[in-house]
């Protein structure tokens, strides 16, 4: 044996020997910096009265109530770190807004072909072709990065032309600490987001439908096409999804992975009318999944959703019969502003009425109601005015006004008062109308008689 090829060979097995090694030790070091994670800052834990959220192993976390964006639980949610695929659902949310469900998706070599080695696929090859409904299930699914180019490239005529949209419909939907730099997510330096911002993008995502179920399906099966020769099942890794882990109310959701960002997570779930987003950024697996479900129990288990309508009592008039004002007869207050929809998230404990409330007018309807605990957005309600020209155009005819004067006089005039008026207006209308002649009959019998009296008839007797 040459003296080359021994070292050759005790080379190769020094190096075989030492990759569990040094695979251990990453998996040691990751270990250490997930724990160390566990102690950063909850800045919701600041807030006065507010439960105390859980100790988790993310860099980053967020749990967002969906309707109003109220923030429930906050962990570093506005540094800036890698989405991976998790930046996906921006993705398929401008392909549902801009493109329909039947259009034919072919793939360019480019689209399949500028992905690093090892990148997460389906397989599809260029010159094939999916419908756009297919493809969101092979993104949202599958975690598909040929599929989310292909589509970005029919969506914005080039993968850069979509990337540019992303960008601004990201900016639409309030985000400010991110840029996106690629459809997928794939590891770049530039292509950043935040818990915050994500979130935001997920509750526009939630809001349809179709993406919705899209991202709660466990598995998909592609049919073998003339346009897509392979017959072959992709199945969700998101644990929350599949069932792997259970979790109560899941609606859908997005997992990510890369070596930058490590696990990253987007999650929707709904119970008892209350759907809450939760975004867990750099986090180490299977953490990103467990602590998904304890924010879930943290958040459906301390808060709940309130109605202003139902709850809210310090606004609008409650006398029945006098509304805002004791000479306001007709009630016109109390029947022409009302709470329109607006719902307020409420930490355990906390009623409506404890809440700070800030009073705009002219906005939206007659007044908007903001409501606060300590500084922290709960949600806010719209009273609305209705119009009376509207409501008088709705019939030829005005509407019957019912007075309540049996309510209303006797806190006005008094008993005695009450008493006058009221038999004033029975002798006047016995007189008018019930108890004799009307004023035209009296005239036309005096007519009758004088002209009787000159014929020399009499009458009644």
């Amino acid at each position: 044996m040459s003296i080359f090829r021994f070292f050759g060979l005790l080379t190769s097995t020094v190096l075989f020997c030492t990759q569990p090694v040094r695979a251990a030790e990453v998996s040691d070091s990751l270990a250490e910096q997930a724990n160390a994670r566990r102690f950063l800052h909850i800045e919701s834990n600041d807030t006065p009265g507010w439960p105390t959220g859980p100790a988790i192993t993310a860099e980053a976390a967020i749990l967002m109530e969906a309707e109003n964006g109220t923030i429930l639980y906050a962990k570093n949610i506005h540094e800036q770190l890698f989405p991976a695929s998790t930046t996906k659902i921006l993705t398929c949310l401008l392909a549902v807004e801009n493109g329909k469900l039947s259009d034919e998706i072919t793939f360019s070599q480019n689209a399949v072909f500028s992905l690093p080695p090892g990148s997460s696929n389906i397989g599809i090859d260029p010159g094939e072709s999916l419908t756009l409904e297919q493809a969101l299930f092979g993104i949202l699914v599958g975690s598909a990065n040929e599929v989310s180019n292909a589509v970005g490239e029919h969506i914005g005529g080039s993968i850069d032309g979509f990337v540019d949209m992303m960008n601004a419909r990201a900016t639409e939907l309030g985000c400010t600490e991110s840029h996106f730099a690629n459809t997928n997510g794939l590891p770049d330096e530039t292509h950043v987001t935040s818990a915050h911002d994500l979130a935001m993008i997920a509750r526009a995502f939630f809001k349809n439908p179709l993406l919705s179920r899209i991202s709660g399906t466990p598995s998909f099966h592609f049919s073998a096409t003339e346009k897509q020769k392979d017959d072959f099942v992709i199945r969700n890794k998101h644990k929350l999804v599949n069932g792997e882990l259970p979790c109560e109310g899941i609606i859908g959701g997005k997992t990510g992975y890369t070596d930058l960002a490590r696990e990253t997570l987007v999650t929707c779930a709904e119970r008892n009318g209350m759907k809450l987003i939760c975004v867990v950024l750099k986090e180490e697996s299977p953490a990103q999944f467990t602590d998904t479900a304890a924010l879930f129990d943290y958040g459906f288990n301390n808060f709940r959703l309130a109605e202003a309508a139902a709850e809210e009592t310090r606004f609008l008039p409650t006398d029945p019969a006098f509304a805002s004002s004791p000479f306001d007869i007709f009630g016109s207050a109390a029947s022409v502003l009302s709470f329109g929809k607006g719902s307020v998230l409420l930490p355990g404990g906390i009623a409506i009425e404890d809440t700070e409330t800030v009073i705009s007018y002219g906005s939206d309807g007659f007044a908007r109601i903001d409501y606060s605990w300590h500084d922290v957005p709960l949600g806010s309600a719209v009273i609305e005015r209705e119009d009376p020209q509207t409501s008088l155009s709705q019939s030829a005819y005005p509407k019957t006004v019912t007075l309540r004067l049996f309510e209303i006089i006797p806190r006005v005039y008094g008993v005695a008062g009450t008493f006058c008026l009221i038999a004033f207006l029975v002798s006047f209308v016995r007189s008018w109308h019930f108890g004799g002649l009307t004023l035209a009959e009296r005239r036309r019998y005096r007519r009758e008689r004088k002209k009787r009296s000159k014929e020399g008839l009499h009458l009644g007797g």
